[in-house]
This record gives structure tokens, C-alpha cells and sequence, in this order.
């Protein structure tokens, strides 16, 4: 008798995953810190043989990620809990030809790119004599997009005007926005002049520019790993669905969230906005408008990681050429030294039109002279918002109280 039991658990154990299908059906590959993250998962008994039980079991790296059982079937389903990323799933129950599916809410609260899978199925005999394993091959990826706050307004450069509006002034430098010609007067740079009319008109006849409003915004991140600082993160509970997240106790994170929010800021008002970093890789994008430059620079923003060698005023001396003369450029660092003044200075006196926004290190357990290099910038005309471990970027970004000099009007 016990034989016969154990051939029959054997053959049961043998079939009881023959026919099983299960696929998963996120809603996108893309979602957002802050945002829920779901998906479809459908399994189907596509034998004659009814299955007892199946277990499904998800090894995924989306963080909130946790071990938890949902029964389907037998009119029982576990409580449903955003935030928690189900690991493991028990269909009770499954006929023949039949199918199950279940709705999985995940809670995104960090930035990345995440690997969906691989799926596990388990089942076995009545007795657990005999389990049977089936790894399901094929995996997929979802990039999570850093948090963005909305930014009320952002105080930009002397000769630029928040809000894209489109006023333009006459300027001495050199932008890219001629305007029309006049005749040289002495003082006049060579580079103004222009030849054709020049000749035409057989006397010196020289550019005339404008500041635009309109021109080009360049967000220069930080991401040397020599400058940036966290702070060791407290475990806390998971934010329930609606709950405000709170971002990481590091600067890296604070950088790229003041970042995203920027970047989402000045494209909504149809501004030509390009990236510029250094960090574990070589991140340059050149300014584009609309949707589609949102999501690809978010997307970089979303696997940048602070783990680059060359320091801020390194990187601008690499790349600084490709901030053409009269654009803005939004400087975003925890750098302390006196070399990064040096570089905004620099910046300012090339025709660019620099402002910064400064992580207070101190706060993240940096050290000291944010206010200091704050002030020396702010002295220089340039725009500057400091930005402390725990405050709102659309308070700190936006609000009108925390700007330490606006730039000197045109």
C-alpha cells in the first residue's frame, strides 16, 4: 500500500506543473517615484489535469519589494497592501483549461532601473513527498523616474525672465540671437563684425544681439563622488499610498530630485533644456523642447549614480564650450571649495549666465561653507537657492525667500 502511495504522489508531483502557463502584464515600463507601479499576473491551467495548488514566487528588485502570500481561489484573497511588491503567490484550486489573474500594486520610492523576474512556479503531491520546480525564463525591466516637485516659479540669470515670456533686450555680448547690424563703433570686439556687409558696404559693419528669454537652459549636475554626503538612513516604515515620500538623507538624491524638477519645470513652459554630468558615466544631452526630452532626460537622471572622478569645475572646463554664449546655466552641487565660485565666475564673465543651487553639505553630514561660497556667488549677481537635508523642493527651488541676491537686471 505505501508503494502504491508513493507512485501515486510521484506521478501526481510529476504533472502537477505539466500545462501550467503564468505571465506577467505590467501596465508600462515606466513609472515614478511616488507614483504606483502595476501588474497584471495571469496564471493558466492549460492541461486536462486539475492542479491542487500552485505557488508562484517573484524574484524582482523593485524596492518595497516583501515576502507575502495572496491566496486566489476558494473565494479567498490576503489583504491588498500598496507598497509591498508580492513575492509570492498561492492559487488554490485551478480546473482544467482554466485561468487566474491577480492585480499587483507596488509603491515606487527609489529612482532606478529594476530587473522584473525571473518567476518561480512550485507544487507538488498532497503530502509534500515529492515538490516540483519550474523556472519560468524571461525577464523584464522597469525604470523608475526620480521624484519631481513642482516648482512655483525659479529665479533665473540677469536678462532672463521666468516663464519663457518673450521679451528681448540689446546686449554687448555675443549670444546667438542676432538681432541686425550697425556700424563699428571703437570698442567693438572683431568678433562682431560682419564681413559680408562689411564689404558690401565698403566701411566696418558689426552684429547686433539680444538677450533672449527664450535661449537655452544647461542643468550642470555634480556627480563627482569626492562631493557628495548622506547621512546614515533611519529604517522607517513604508509610506502608505497617497503618503508624501521623503527622500533620502543624501545629497546625490536631493541633487537629482532639484534636478528632475527643473528639468520638468522650464520644458512645461517650452524651454530648451540639456544635461551636463559626470558620474558613473558620461551624461551630455543637448537642449531639445517637449515630451519626448522630458522622459529621455529623466530617464538618465533615473540610473545616474554619484560615482564620477572629475570635479564640477573640471567638468565645466571639459564641457563648458558647449554652453553657447548668452544661455543659462543651472549649476547644482554640494561642493563647498572655493574652485566652484571660481567656475561660476568663469562662467559669468564668457557671456554664460550661471545660477546654483546649493546642497547645504552640513546638513548631510558634510562640512561647513555652504553660506560663505552662497554669499561670495550671490555678490557676484549670480542667483542662488540653498537646499537643506529635509526641506521641500518646491519650497527651497521656488519660493521667493530663499533666493540670496537675484542677478543684476540688464
Amino acid at each position: 500500500a505505501w508503494g502504491a502511495l508513493l507512485v501515486v504522489t510521484f506521478v501526481w508531483s510529476r504533472l502537477a506543473l505539466s500545462g501550467v502557463q503564468i505571465r506577467r502584464e505590467p501596465r508600462s515600463n515606466r513609472a515614478q517615484v511616488g507614483q504606483l507601479f502595476m501588474e497584471r499576473f495571469r496564471l493558466t491551467n492549460a492541461s486536462r489535469i486539475p492542479k491542487l495548488w500552485i505557488e508562484a514566487s517573484d524574484d524582482s528588485e523593485l524596492p518595497g519589494y516583501r515576502v507575502t502570500t495572496l491566496a486566489v481561489g476558494l473565494g479567498f484573497r490576503g489583504p491588498s497592501q500598496a507598497g509591498a511588491h508580492r513575492a509570492v503567490t498561492v492559487t488554490v484550486g485551478l480546473g482544467p483549461f482554466r485561468s487566474r489573474s491577480w492585480l499587483v500594486r507596488t509603491l515606487c520610492t527609489q529612482r532606478g532601473r529594476f530587473r522584473l523576474g525571473p518567476l518561480t512556479l512550485r507544487s507538488g503531491d498532497p503530502f509534500g513527498f515529492f515538490p516540483a520546480e519550474h523556472e519560468v525564463a524571461g525577464e523584464q525591466h522597469i525604470v523608475v523616474l526620480p521624484m519631481i516637485e513642482p516648482i512655483p516659479s525659479f529665479a533665473l540669470p540677469s536678462g532672463r525672465l521666468p516663464g519663457g515670456e518673450a521679451l528681448r533686450r540689446r546686449t554687448h555680448q555675443v549670444t546667438p540671437n542676432a538681432s541686425g547690424v550697425r556700424e563699428y563703433m571703437p570698442g567693438d570686439s572683431f568678433s562682431r563684425i560682419h564681413w559680408k556687409s562689411t564689404a558690401r558696404r565698403q566701411r566696418l559693419i558689426v552684429k547686433e544681439f539680444e538677450l533672449d528669454p527664450l535661449a537655452e537652459i544647461w542643468v550642470v549636475l555634480d556627480a563627482c563622488s569626492a562631493d557628495h554626503y548622506c547621512l546614515s538612513e533611519e529604517v522607517v516604515p513604508e509610506p502608505g499610498e497617497g503618503a508624501q515620500i521623503r527622500l533620502p538623507p543624501s545629497t546625490e538624491e536631493y541633487g537629482i530630485a532639484a534636478a528632475a524638477s527643473l528639468i520638468y519645470h522650464f520644458l512645461q513652459r517650452d524651454r530648451a533644456v540639456g544635461l551636463i554630468a559626470y558620474g558613473d558615466a558620461r551624461y551630455v544631452i543637448q537642449p531639445e523642447t517637449g515630451q519626448a526630452q522630458l522622459f529621455r532626460l529623466l530617464e538618465n537622471l533615473a540610473v545616474l549614480k554619484a560615482q564620477g572622478d572629475l570635479r564640477l569645475d573640471e567638468v565645466l572646463k571639459v564641457e563648458g564650450l558647449r554652453i553657447p554664449q548668452g544661455a543659462t546655466a543651472i549649476l547644482i552641487t554640494a561642493c563647498t571649495r572655493p574652485r566652484v565660485l571660481s567656475a561660476v565666475q568663469r562662467l559669468s564673465h564668457s557671456g554664460r549666465q550661471p545660477a546654483l543651487v546649493l546642497l547645504e553639505a552640513s546638513s548631510f553630514g558634510g562640512p561647513e561653507g555652504a553660506a560663505a561660497l552662497a554669499d561670495g556667488a550671490a555678490r557676484s549677481g549670480v542667483p542662488v537657492r540653498l537646499l537643506r537635508n529635509g526641506d521641500r523642493l518646491a519650497e527651497s527651488l521656488g519660493g521667493g525667500n530663499n533666493i540670496l541676491r537675484l542677478g543684476r537686471v540688464a
